[in-house]
């Protein structure tokens, strides 16, 4: 099992908006891809001077699937991110490799 860890740091100013686009349009159209089984969405528990930072974790079975994600959908939707929040945010990428899980 593979995340795909996107952080987002967006500014303060367009926080509320981006909130919403993402939780009520972005997630959910990266969701209907297909390629992923969940997105935790976690707000980074630190303060960043004009800005806010956010880890979106998309779980995805596998990193083969996740090259076809890479190659088949995700420009669409970083272009789209990209043309409405410009200039408001930056965003890095870390794929995680899971090696096991732990439950109580």
């Amino acid at each position: 099992m593979i995340i795909y860890n996107v952080t987002v740091n967006i500014d303060a100013s367009a926080n509320l908006e981006w909130l919403k686009w993402m939780k009520e349009e972005h997630i959910p159209d990266v969701l209907k891809t297909g390629y992923f089984s969940e997105c935790k969405m976690s707000k980074v528990m630190a303060f960043e001077e004009g800005g806010l930072t956010y880890s979106l974790q998309y779980t995805c079975e596998s990193e083969a699937k996740l090259e076809e994600y890479q190659e088949k959908e995700a420009p669409r939707l970083q272009e789209e991110h990209t043309r409405r929040f410009q200039g408001k945010f930056a965003a890095f990428r870390t794929l995680l490799d899971v090696v096991e899980i732990f439950n109580p």
